[in-house]
């Protein structure tokens, strides 16, 4: 019998941006999507909260550049490992300084959770968080286009966040030399030379592992509409072999779109977060359940969820409510790229996904 023929039907679970902070009891922050986190074989977040001790001088923020910011303490560990994730992704604006990036890898190696996007250098942050379930191998990658121009992004022999750079251009709007002072369109575009760095790596990688998922920090804060850079780098991990790309950043909800048969999420929106300045910001987000069969994805069901008014993360009845309105938005907005998502009897799902070969 063959290996593939010989594993069972698995549930990947995917996750948007999670932060845990300031809780007294951090393991409470899963505790209402505890089942939902169960029921999948395999769980992966995108860590927006690096777990390093936060500063307790007011003259000196955990990130310079954003000073009402502050790090998750080390010990918030605790809430990932007792809500099960396997893997999570570390490339982020946040995780900054250089340092931080060591202390959030060491942190969760740990606890048993294996991290990707930062590391001792750049090969180490461009690495894959390798999981293996009951024979199905699984990989994760991380990187981010959102980072600080300094003490940040991993390079040959310096640690770091792996990163994506993105351009910004301008051009003159249609209507530029008619109307003095028409606003300029906007022109975005990855850095050819790092994006292709990622797309090396994920070529090698395609052939060792079954299930390959890219995470990608990307897009404009409280933006619901991808820029044109997104899609090149989604387009791009797929078109080298990634599975499923899933994108975080924005906060907020953003359309799927099928990319030669395969998922592009280009934000998950928010997952448990407890960062003061995000209470009441922001509350909604996705949870992927990600159906693998014979070692390849198969199907993907999208679940609703929303942080309560004590900002505890919760899902929604996808039949009725904001559970539903967040779907049906959804796929509102995919319905541009030609994706299709369908409501099953409240079971909302990707239709015409590819199965790699």
């Amino acid at each position: 019998m063959s290996r593939t023929a010989a594993v069972r039907d698995q549930v990947l679970g995917i996750v948007g941006d999670v932060n845990v902070q300031e809780r007294a009891v951090p393991e409470d922050a899963f505790t209402l999507v505890q089942p939902l986190l169960d029921a999948c074989d395999v769980r992966f977040g995108h860590l927006e909260g690096p777990l390093s001790t936060p500063s307790t001088d007011p003259s000196a923020p955990d990130v310079p550049h954003k000073p009402r910011w502050r790090h998750s303490d080390p010990a918030t560990v605790a809430a990932y490992l007792a809500a099960g994730f396997d893997a999570m992704g570390c490339a982020s604006n946040v995780t900054y300084p250089r340092r931080v990036a060591l202390d959030t890898r060491r942190t969760l190696e740990g606890a048993g959770i294996a991290p990707c996007g930062v590391g001792r250098n750049l090969a180490e942050a461009l690495a894959p968080a390798l999981v293996t379930k009951d024979g199905v191998r699984y990989a994760f990658l991380s990187v981010t286009s959102v980072f600080w121009p300094s003490e940040h992004a991993a390079d040959v022999d310096a640690p770091g966040v792996a990163t994506v750079k993105a351009y910004t251009a301008y051009a003159p709007g249609r209507r530029a030399l008619e109307m003095p002072g028409a606003p300029p369109e906007i022109v975005t575009f990855p850095d050819a030379d790092e994006l292709q760095a990622l797309v090396s790596v994920i070529a090698e990688l395609r052939p060792r592992v079954d299930v390959l998922v890219v995470s990608c920090h990307w897009g404009v804060s409280s933006s619901p509409d991808p820029v044109e850079y997104q899609r090149a780098i989604g387009r791009a991990a797929i078109d080298a072999g990634a599975d499923i790309v899933v994108g975080h950043h924005p906060h907020v909800i953003q359309e799927v779109e099928l990319h030669t048969g395969r998922p592009i999420f280009y934000s998950l929106g928010n997952f448990a977060f407890d960062w003061p300045k995000m209470r009441g910001r922001n509350l909604d987000g996705l949870l992927l359940r990600c159906s693998v069969r014979a070692s390849r994805v198969v199907g993907i069901d999208i679940v609703p969820v929303r942080r309560d008014d004590r900002n505890t993360i919760a899902p929604l009845d996808p039949r009725s409510g904001a559970g539903k309105d967040i779907l049906e938005h959804l796929a509102e907005r995919s319905a541009a790229n030609g994706t299709v998502i369908v409501d099953d009897d409240g079971t909302w799902s990707l239709r015409d996904l590819e199965v790699r070969s």
